[in-house]
């Protein structure tokens, strides 16, 4: 029995015990409508869920659905919020002429479920003209979608006409029909069995009549009229028992301890809220180590085992009857699955038949695979496996989650997106795999993946912008930190020609080291610290000034690093007055692998540094000192540390005297303001005479 039930219906995983109370509602598209306007309307539709009855306190309860297959409609006597009591479509039509075939359609559409409508609507958008001016009490027309502020009345005047056929129909119900045959109502697989049954019989009345008082307390739910559904309930259990009608026996007990447990409209708030669902255990069926000290009952049970063999029998079974349905049968179910493990917390689980589906998404039997299903469910897959597309997560510390599974999400997600038509996607995804599972690939696993990565940039370049998916998710850039891995960062003083000199004071005075003020210890050990962080030298404004990296290449192959440096990683503006500027040199640029990255030092994870403080000294003239005398091969005099020297050489004879021309020019683009020259000779002492030259 239970066989021929799966083969006729297909189970609605989204069902939980409020539905009980509400009526099923189907809103589907009609003709050729974008998923964008649809699921648009579709919201502000699902968004009128609850609606009070006039002149009473009861209330109505609506639950919709977008897809619902036609076969679960015939279990609709058995529960009657599994039965499709109202349809909405929307559609879109543009011309007049079009008018008659749409509307012919609409027809078809409530054929399919037309044995338990109760009422039905057709939303119409892009049509105007005299079509659009005749009332019509099932059709509403809009211009466009932006224009119809009315949806939201429209629907509660259509749930109000739902409530009116629900009333009649439990009135109707409800009325004592002693005298007459009551109708014997049946779930799908059961109608076969009853044929040539003794319909006169008191066993055969009691059945219908059980029956009859159930599906009238599943009316009396649905209208709001609790306590009347209470009792239909009870009376229904009594009749049900007597015949032995299990099956129905447990839907009326389903429906009288729904409303025994809880208030109805106090839960359909909370219905599908992750978290909502507990699972209650009764403390005294369980002991401290979570065995039943009664093996009695074990041992019986153990009797009813199946053998291995039968339980690979039974698997083949099942898997003969899930090969039957449909790919789209398949997705929903591994779909709801996953939905139902996130529910009660199972997220890895959840994450791994969510997988499941997206693999459905483009199984081979597809014609036409769905690539971008696809790729949407992978990254719903992300928080399961502890998986963030951020690569500044990554740099937190420790690494989370099963890095062999997160590389085969992350290889799925790039193969997606290729087969999507997206290069820069799959450029991005490989990047990540790359900068963020370097430590866990091995070294031909490291060769593959910067092959595949070269041949992906070969056609598109890797950037440095964020990219946006139609989905709005904004997947951020991916700088490779570790290719190469940079252990040492260093700021090089200026050359000593370039290194700016300080002016003293002609008096050749010097500032007084007192201070009239106190001396703090608190005051010292700060300006301590702050001179640790200072940088001993300066840059001057307009100069070129150097940054030295110690680098480190973590793959088994050489590493081509291109255009490296610190350019335009930040831009700045530096006014004369400046004294110093905090942070210049916060990162450095790369292209490797055809993929360009600014790194900034901050996000480096072997540099361990909170910045260094240059003071930067405006731009100053640059003065050139020449002579036309050759250049000395030998320094003939050593230089201070604040001294520039330059030394020449010259020959002269005993008594002979030359000129020397000394030249200064200014080669900075800074006007020089003040020059001051001062000229020192200096002499031997030693006299050399005549013979001891000789000797020389």
């Amino acid at each position: 029995m239970i066989r021929q039930a799966l083969r006729m219906s297909v189970p609605d995983y989204m069902q939980c015990a409020e539905d009980h109370q509400t009526l099923l509602v189907v809103v589907q598209a009609v003709g050729i409508v974008s998923e964008e306007n649809f699921f648009r309307i579709y919201k502000r539709i699902c968004s009128v869920n609850q609606l009070s009855v006039r002149d009473s306190q009861r209330a109505l309860f609506i639950r919709y659905r977008h897809h619902y297959p036609p076969e679960n409609n015939e279990w609709g006597d058995f529960q009657t919020h599994r039965k499709v009591v109202g349809l909405i479509t929307i559609t879109d039509c543009f011309s007049a002429k079009d008018w008659p075939q749409t509307f012919e359609k609409f027809h078809v559409q409530k054929e399919i479920y037309g044995s338990t409508l109760y009422d039905s609507r057709l939303f119409v958008f892009g049509l105007q003209g005299d079509v659009t001016e005749q009332p019509r009490p099932d059709v509403a027309f809009y211009p466009n979608y932006d224009d119809c502020d009315s949806v939201e009345k429209r629907i509660e005047d259509f749930i109000e006409s739902l409530f009116i056929v629900l009333e009649s129909k439990r009135l109707d119900r409800a009325t004592d029909k002693s005298g007459d045959k009551i109708p014997l109502l049946c779930v799908p697989f059961e109608k076969k069995d009853f044929v040539g049954l003794d319909t006169d019989s008191r066993h055969y009345k009691k059945r219908c009549q059980g029956r009859m008082r159930k599906h009238v307390g599943d009316l009396c739910l649905q209208a709001g009229m609790l306590q009347d559904a209470l009792v239909h309930y009870h009376m229904s259990v009594e009749l049900l028992r007597s015949v032995n009608d299990f099956l129905w026996l447990g839907g009326g007990k389903s429906g009288a301890r729904r409303l025994q447990g809880s208030s109805l409209p106090s839960e359909a708030a909370n219905r599908h809220r992750p978290g909502a669902q507990e699972v209650l255990i009764d403390p005294g069926a369980l002991t401290t180590n979570g065995i039943n000290p009664d093996t009695s009952a074990e041992i019986g049970r153990a009797k009813n085992c199946l053998s291995p063999e039968d339980i690979i029998d039974k698997y083949k079974e099942a898997i003969s009857y899930y090969s039957k349905l449909s790919e789209e049968e398949k997705i929903q179910r591994y779909s709801i699955l996953s939905e139902l493990y996130e529910l009660i917390g199972f997220h890895r689980k959840s994450a791994f038949f969510k997988r499941v589906a997206a693999m459905q998404c483009v199984a081979p039997s597809i014609s036409e695979p769905g690539w971008r299903a696809c790729y949407k469910l992978l990254l719903e897959t992300l928080p399961g496996y502890s998986l963030s597309l951020d690569p500044k997560d990554f740099n937190k510390g420790t690494h989370r989650g099963w890095a062999a599974v997160q590389m085969r999400l992350l290889h799925e997600l790039v193969y997606a997106s290729r087969r999507m038509g997206n290069p820069a996607l799959s450029v991005r995804h490989l990047s990540f795999l790359l900068q963020t599972m370097l430590d866990f690939l091995s070294d031909q696993e490291k060769k593959d993946v910067t092959q595949s990565l070269e041949n992906y940039t070969a056609k598109c370049p890797g950037t440095m912008e964020p990219i946006t998916l139609p989905d709005g998710l904004t997947l951020p850039p991916v700088p490779f930190t570790k290719l190469p891995i940079v252990r040492c960062v260093k700021l090089l003083s200026l050359p000593t020609s370039l290194r700016p000199q300080k002016v003293k004071s002609l008096l050749g005075q010097t500032m007084s080291a007192k201070s009239p003020f106190i001396y703090s210890p608190i005051i010292a050990h700060s300006r301590g610290e702050e001179r640790n962080k200072k940088i001993d030298f300066q840059w001057v404004q307009g100069d070129v000034c150097e940054v030295q990296l110690m680098v480190y290449n973590p793959m088994p192959f050489e590493l081509r690093v291109e255009n490296m440096g610190t350019d335009d990683v930040v831009s700045f503006i530096m006014s004369k007055n400046s004294q110093g500027l905090w942070g210049i040199g916060p990162g450095y640029h790369t292209t490797v692998f055809g993929v360009f990255s600014d790194c900034l030092l901050d996000n480096l994870p072997g540099v361990k540094t909170s910045g260094s403080t240059v003071e930067v000294i405006p731009a100053l003239p640059r003065l050139q000192i020449s002579t036309a005398l050759p250049r000395s091969a030998h320094s003939l005099q050593p230089s201070s540390g604040d001294e520039i020297s330059t030394n020449v050489s010259v020959q002269l004879y005993n008594g002979e005297a030359q000129q020397l021309v000394i030249t200064l020019e200014n080669i900075g683009l800074e006007p020089l303001e003040q020059l001051e020259v001062t000229s020192k000779l200096l002499t031997t002492k030693g006299r050399w005479h005549g013979d001891h030259l000789c000797a020389q």
